[in-house]
C-alpha cells in the first residue's frame, strides 16, 4: 500500500465521517478538490462505490460503511501508537464523540465541559439523537443508551445509573383539574411523546395505560414534552431531580419502579481500551456515583 492510497483512505474517511467534501477540506486542511480527486481515486483503485452523492452531501455506500468502521479504529489506535512512542501513551487528546437520547442533555453537558477543563487536549462532538449510532462504524466512541441493555455484538455494556421519573403537573393544572388518581384517567390531560415506538420505559408504560385520547399533546423532543408540562398543557413524564429545580410543579403521582430509566455505557470493542475512552467512561461512572450518593 502506498503513501498515496493512504492519504485517499484517510481523505475517505473523514468525508464519510462528516457527510461533506468542504467538512472534510476543512477538517484536513487541504482544498475540496483534492478531497474529490481522493475520494474518485479511491473508488477507482477498489472497482467499487464508496459514498451516494447527492445535493446534501456524500452519504456511505455499504462498501463507505466499512471503510468508515476500519478507518476509525484505526485513526484511533495509530494515535495511541504515536502517544507510546513520544513517551506520552496516556495522554488523554483528539477527537472524542459522544452520543446520548436528547433528554439526557441538560445533564451530560456539564459533565462534558468538566471534562475538558481536566484534559485540554480533547476535542468534544456530543450527538443527540433517538437513533442508534453505531459504534461499530465508528460513528461514536461512547454512547449513553437509555432503557433495556444493549445486546449488539462486539460492544462493551456497563451500567451507569438509574434516573428515577415520575409524572408532574403545574399548579394551575392541579387547580383546574384536581390531582390524579391511578386509573381514574377521565377528566386529566397528558403530555407525551410524538413516537408511538419510544423505547423509554415509562412512555411504553403510558402508551398502554393511558387512553389515546386522553393524550391531548404530544411532543417530538423531550425538551419540547418538558416545555409542554411545564406550560401547563397536561401531565407529563419528568427527570425527578429536573422537576425539583421547578417550584411550580406537583408530582401527581406515586412513582412506579417500571417507570425508571436504567442508563448504559456502551463503547465497542476495537475502542474500549484506548486511552481517551477509558478515562471518560471512568469520569462519567465516578460522577454518577456521586448522583446516587447525593
Amino acid at each position: 500500500m502506498t503513501v498515496d492510497t493512504w492519504d485517499e483512505i484517510r481523505t475517505s474517511f473523514h468525508v464519510a465521517k462528516l457527510g461533506t467534501v468542504s467538512g472534510a477540506a476543512e477538517a484536513l486542511g487541504v482544498h475540496h478538490a483534492t478531497v474529490i480527486r481522493h475520494v474518485d481515486a479511491l473508488e477507482a483503485r477498489l472497482g467499487t462505490k464508496l459514498f451516494q452523492r447527492h445535493a446534501r452531501g456524500y452519504t456511505p455506500t455499504e462498501a463507505g460503511m466499512d471503510l468508515l468502521q476500519v478507518a476509525a479504529a484505526t485513526e484511533d489506535q495509530f494515535t495511541q501508537l504515536v502517544g507510546r512512542i513520544r513517551g506520552r501513551g496516556s495522554d488523554v487528546s483528539g477527537e472524542l464523540i459522544i452520543t446520548s437520547v436528547p433528554v439526557l442533555s441538560t445533564q451530560i453537558a456539564p459533565l462534558l465541559a468538566e471534562f475538558m477543563e481536566e484534559h485540554p487536549e480533547i476535542r468534544v462532538r456530543f450527538l443527540t439523537d433517538q437513533r442508534l449510532f453505531k459504534l461499530e462504524y465508528g460513528e461514536a466512541h461512547v454512547a449513553i443508551r437509555a432503557g433495556r441493555k444493549p445486546d449488539q455484538p462486539d460492544n462493551v455494556v456497563q451500567s451507569l445509573v438509574v434516573l428515577p421519573m415520575a409524572l408532574y403537573a403545574t399548579r394551575r393544572y392541579v387547580e383546574r383539574f384536581g390531582m390524579l388518581e391511578e386509573g381514574n384517567w377521565e377528566g386529566h390531560r397528558f403530555v407525551g411523546t410524538d413516537d408511538p415506538n419510544d423505547r423509554a420505559p415509562f412512555y411504553r408504560w403510558m402508551f398502554e395505560t393511558i387512553p389515546a385520547d386522553r393524550i391531548v399533546y404530544r411532543a417530538s423532543q423531550a425538551r419540547s414534552v418538558a416545555d409542554g408540562v411545564l406550560a401547563g398543557a397536561g401531565i407529563g413524564f419528568l427527570l425527578t431531580h429536573q422537576a425539583m429545580n421547578e417550584p411550580d410543579l406537583v408530582q401527581m403521582m406515586e412513582p412506579k419502579p417500571e417507570w425508571h430509566s436504567p442508563l448504559w455505557l456502551v463503547t465497542h470493542v476495537d475502542l474500549h481500551r484506548t486511552a481517551k475512552v477509558q478515562t471518560m467512561v471512568k469520569f462519567l461512572k465516578a460522577k454518577c456515583k456521586e448522583l446516587e450518593q447525593g
